[in-house]
Parts: C-alpha cells; structure tokens; sequence
C-alpha cells in the first residue's frame, strides 16, 4: 500500500476534536444494540431449533422475514430523520421513544408461549424478532447518523466511529461472557448450558433492562451537542413518500456510495451465514462448552482494542479505502481459517488443550480485521455525506446509513436463511448431542464455515476497491462546502 503525502489538510471552520465523555456517551447506544442483536443473532436460532424443537428451516425463515421487515423500515426511518424538525434536533426524537419497545421485544423473543405448535411458534418467532429489529432500527439509524455528523474532520470521524466499534465489541462481549458464565452455565443434566431452557428467562429478563437503561443513557447524554448539529433548512420539504423516493434517488446516484454498498452485500452474505452457524460450529465441530466458548471473548478485546487503536492512525498514513480493502480480505479468512486448517489437517482435533488457545488467537484476528473494516466503512459514509451536500444541499446521513443498513440486512436475510436450510440440506438432527452426530454432517458443516463461506469476502474486498474519496479529494470537498455556507449566509443577512 502506498502513503498518502503528508497530513490532511484542515478544513475552512472544522471544529476542535470532540470531548471524550460525546464520543463515550454516542457509542454507548451501539454497546446496548449489541447486547440484543448479538443475542439474537448467537442464540435465537439455537434457542428455537434445538431448545424448542422448531425445525431449523423454520427457524432461519422467521430470522430471514425479520430482516426483510427491519431492512425496508430503515430508509423510511433515515429520511424522515434527516427532515425532522423539533426541538431535540433531528435523532434524539427517535432515540428517546425506541428503548422500551426494544426492552419489551426482547423478553418476548425468549419466552414464547408454552404448548404452541410448530405454526404458532414461527409466527410468533417471526413477528417478535420482527418487532426488535424495526424498534432497534428507530434508535440505531438516527444513533449512526448522529455520529456521522458530530464531526466534519476526516480523522476525527475515524475516531468517533472507534469509540462506536469499541462499543460494539463491549456490548457482545459483556452479554456472552454474563450469559455463558452465569446463565447458561455447565450442569450434570446439561453439559451445554446453551441447551438448558431454564435460564433464558432470567437471561432476557436482565439484558433487556441492561439495553433499555443504556440506550437512555446513549440519547441523555449526547442531548448537549443538538444545538451544533445540522438541521434541515427552512426550504426543506417535511417527509412524504415523494420525498423519500427523492432521497433514496439521490444517494443512489452517488458512485463511491454504490461500491461500498456492493462490497457489503458479499460481506454480509458471508457474515449471515456464519452468524447462525458459528455456535454450531463451536459446539459440534469444536464440541466446546459454555465456560470454554467465552474464552473467544479474550480474543475478541484484543482484536476490538487493535482495531480501535490502530484505524485512526492508519487513516492518518494510508487512505480508508486501502485499508477497507485489506480488512475485508482479513476478515474473510480469519473467522472460519480454525476450520479450513482443521479440514486440511494443520488444526488440533477437537479435545485437544491446545485447540482453545489457537482459537481465540483466530479470534483476535477476526475481531481486528471486523474493527477496522467497520470504523472505516462508517468513517467513509459520513465523507460521502459532504459529498451529496456539495451536489444536493442537504444533509443525508439518515438515508446514507440506513440505506446501507438496508442492503446489509436483506444480505443477512438471505445469509440466515441459507443457513437453515443448509442444516435441513445436511439432515442436521434436532435437539442433537455433541459427539454424537454423524461425522459425515460434521464434516460438511465444516466445508462449509469455513473454505466456501471464505470466497464472498474476497469479492467484497474487490468491489471495495472501486471506492475513490482520498484525504486530498475530502479535503476539497469541505473547502467548498463552507464556501458555499458562507454565500448563503451573506444573501441571508443581506436580505
């Protein structure tokens, strides 16, 4: 990778770096989003396949329509944000009347009713893990496009979104090393404790206070930046199904932006799939227990802390869209590379003392390439946002997130369901015991995680390529946008 010659150069009016407690305070919101998706993610298919007995293709059907109904929710949401006027600005409407909601969702999504059939079941799976996402998505696309506008900087965009990554790696490690260690606990009866159903309803009982008190806090505590945040002109159509379409038009239109939204399309193909099979993975391929699968926590803080401390300095020497690149590649061998080596005979056998080390040193990897390929895209995003500023005259990084947000979580969709199905494909059994399903259906389970699920990553990492905005081109771009500003502000006071 080639350097960029010398600093960014610093924009006409770009404020000073924001205070800590700000960038503390915005990616807490993401540390709770965590703790109810990556539960969601992680154990809800688990939950309803082997637990409840739902069939597997059941299962990653109702996660699949979940995110059909969550991804076309937040576009709407994103554009009606960015044309809300009110006197808590443009987001923190939303954040403020999402929590509960989110809170109440999640509790139901662990606790379905007692003696339903298979039919109910999946409804009532479907429309709770339907009615989580889209409430999440009432906080989480002003939440992101919030942080996209806190800075004008380059870098400190980078770093904002450092804070957001930490967050997240904070929410997913704190829920799955409380709920491995302290619910889903090793007992004589059920040596996986993910197995066990009694403690999911304690489990979902405390995260889901967790996640409402933090989401308040999140939108509490960033309330004192709403008076220096961009707000909608005066000549600012309100939101209409017209203007949305104009909106969604619009960012469309914009070339950098349909690349890193291709690039996430393979990305989350990859992501989806190994989501919803990574405890399979971890408990039947590597027939891990409970207190031994939170050991990937250890792997997870040094990857996360990796990703957090280095990506803004690497922004600072290469271009975000180098190191997109290469994280993207990182991050499409590291998660299923355990397996790959395994299937070639360069891994320890399950068993083994040695195996858990080598797994979470994977899982560091893993975890760092995730980090750094996440604060760049988001980093990105918020420069593409003053690039449709200096063509449209407005702010759109509602749209710009949660469009992106939409393809994501549709490649998701898609990923969940070829997951169950794939479990159906390979005759999965239901409610199975680790070490006693066929080797055979192991093996294939393998081949899949692993090798195969490798290839949509490196194509992401080849449509990412495509993307052009530079340090220097940035740097242009603000330079004419607060000129722009400064004319219109001129014929404002003249007239």
């Amino acid at each position: 990778m080639s350097k960029q010659d010398g600093p960014p150069a610093r924009t006409v009016g770009e404020a000073a770096p924001l205070r800590l407690r700000t960038k503390f305070a915005f990616g807490a919101g993401s540390a709770a989003e965590t703790i109810a998706l990556f539960a969601l993610s992680s154990y809800a298919l688990l939950f309803y396949n082997q637990v409840i007995g739902l069939p597997a293709w059941m299962a990653g059907l109702a996660i699949s329509v979940s995110f059909v109904f969550d991804g076309l929710a937040d576009p709407v949401i994103g554009s009606l944000s960015d044309r809300t006027r009110s006197r808590w600005g443009r987001r923190h409407p939303f954040m403020f009347a999402a929590p509960l909601p989110i809170a109440l969702f999640f509790i139901a999504i662990f606790n379905p009713p007692a003696g339903m059939g298979h039919a109910l079941t999946f409804i009532w799976f479907m429309l709770a893990v339907s009615g989580l996402r889209v409430s999440m998505g009432f906080f989480h696309t002003p939440h992101l496009a919030l942080g996209g506008e806190l800075s004008q900087s380059y870098l400190e965009r980078s770093r904002v979104m450092a804070w957001n990554n930490f967050a997240l790696w904070f929410g997913g490690t704190a829920m799955s090393v409380v709920s491995l260690n302290l619910f889903f606990r090793s007992t004589p009866e059920y040596p996986m404790g993910l197995l066990n159903p009694a403690p999911y309803l304690p489990f979902s009982l405390v995260a889901a206070v967790a996640v409402l008190a933090i989401l308040l806090g999140s939108a509490w505590f960033t309330r004192d930046q709403i008076p220096r945040l961009p707000q909608p002109s005066d000549d600012t159509p309100p939101f209409s199904p017209f203007e949305f379409f104009r909106d969604v038009r619009k960012v469309l239109a914009n070339r950098n932006y349909l690349w890193l939204l291709a690039g996430l399309f393979a990305l989350s193909l990859m992501a989806g799939f190994r989501d919803a099979l990574q405890l399979y993975v971890n408990t039947y391929y590597w027939r891990l227990s409970s207190e031994q699968i939170s050991w990937f926590s250890l792997g997870s803080f040094v990857g996360y802390l990796c990703g957090f401390v280095l990506t803004p300095r690497l922004h600072a020497i290469f271009s975000k869209r180098q190191v997109i690149i290469w994280a993207a590649v990182g991050n499409s061998i590291f998660p299923g590379l355990g397996v790959t080596l395994h299937l070639s005979g360069f891994m320890y056998d399950a068993g083994d003392p040695r195996l858990l080390p080598a797994l979470v040193a994977i899982a560091a990897g893993t975890f760092a390439t995730s980090a750094a390929l996440n604060i760049s895209a988001m980093s990105a995003l918020a420069d593409v946002a003053d690039e449709n500023e200096l063509k449209f005259g407005l702010r759109q990084e509602g749209i710009l997130y949660s469009t992106r947000a939409l393809f994501s979580k549709l490649d998701v969709a898609i990923g969940s369901a070829l997951a169950g199905a794939f479990l159906t494909f390979a005759a999965f059994p239901q409610k199975a015991t680790p070490g006693q399903v066929d080797p055979a259906i192991i093996e294939r389970l393998g081949w899949f995680f692993g090798p195969i699920l490798t290839i949509p990553g490196l194509i992401a990492a080849c449509l990412y390529a495509q993307y052009r905005i530079t340090k220097a081109s940035h740097a242009e771009t603000r330079a004419q946008i607060e000129e722009l500003r400064t004319r219109r502000n001129a014929i404002l006071k003249a007239d």
